[in-house]
């Protein structure tokens, strides 16, 4: 079945029993427009029981693999039944799908990659998520010369051919350093500016320290793993 036309919301979701239907119910009414997946990351709790109870179109994975393990199987999904594009959509109510459509409207004008960015156009601050994106921001242009305001971003679209990349050859998951590989192989990026909305229920597993850890990985993993894998695969 080809989709080529469709927008493809892949949901991946770990234990999110508490969001998960006010996520799915949102885009089903108001946004029928979207196709969706939701990606049950071996879920302990009832997300996958409260999918099947409503009839959402769901992959339920047997074990965990983490969100890049998630990503790429729903970016598989997206590949094979001939998806236009896809937009990574976190099952915790955080992403509002407004901004889906204007992402696409915007993907049309010839980008690889829209991010919903949380700091174009909107007042500045200093809390620690503003911070550890800025650093990623310069780690970002600083190895490949694009600027991207918000790297840390989750809401993020891509291409056919980005699907492909994912689906077929990247094997690691939807995070700052990969969009700073695919930049450097090319891909041209563009950002709209988003809200997003609290945590509707549950609790992030993205505690300080974690963050922390998160931020460091990816600056190490931008300023000299990517390099080393672009140089790599020059050869």
């Amino acid at each position: 079945m080809e989709h080529r036309d469709r927008v493809l919301v892949i949901i991946p979701a770990f234990n999110e029993e508490a969001n998960i239907e006010l996520v799915v119910e949102e885009l089903v009414q108001d946004y029928p427009e979207l196709d969706y997946v939701v990606v049950n990351d071996g879920s302990t709790d009832r997300t996958a029981d409260i999918c099947r109870e409503h009839g959402y179109h769901m992959m339920d994975l047997p074990v965990n693999l983490g969100l890049a393990g998630c990503f790429q199987a729903g970016m598989k999904y997206a590949y094979y039944q001939g998806y236009a594009c896809a937009v990574q959509f976190d099952g915790d109510g955080q992403h509002r799908p407004e901004y889906i459509m204007p992402m696409k409207r915007k993907m049309d004008e010839g980008y690889d990659i829209v991010i919903g960015s949380r700091f174009v156009n909107q007042p500045k601050d200093f809390s620690m998520r503003m911070v550890g994106s800025r650093l990623l921001s310069f780690a970002v242009w600083f190895t490949t010369g694009i600027r991207v305001a918000d790297p840390t971003s989750g809401m993020r679209m891509f291409n056919r051919r980005m699907i492909g990349e994912f689906a077929l050859k990247l094997n690691y998951g939807p995070e700052p350093d990969t969009v700073s590989y695919l930049l450097k192989q090319g891909a041209r990026v563009a950002e709209i500016p988003v809200r997003i909305r609290e945590r509707l229920g549950g609790e992030s597993y993205l505690k300080p320290g974690v963050a922390a850890r998160y931020m460091a990985r990816m600056l190490l993993s931008i300023l000299l793993v990517q390099n080393f894998r672009c140089q790599s695969d020059m050869h």
